[in-house]
């Protein structure tokens, strides 16, 4: 996968990911995801799998 690919399918899902999961715990208005737990789980797996794309969990020493 190119590496600009990867950064923005890596920012789009970090973004959709906040804003589901500050949804599901009732921090930003929004429609049937408010103060839904199912939502602030799905936002925060999201939200974790955008960073992993960007590249945020690799093994900085080198190997």
């Amino acid at each position: 996968m190119p590496s600009w690919l990867r950064t923005t399918l890596g920012v789009l899902l970090v973004l959709a990911g906040l804003v589901w999961f500050l949804q599901g715990i009732n921090v930003l208005p929004g429609t049937f995801m408010r103060g839904s737990t199912l939502w602030t789980v799905i936002g925060a797996v999201v939200a974790v799998a955008g960073l992993s794309l960007l590249g945020v969990f690799r093994n900085r020493s080198g190997r």
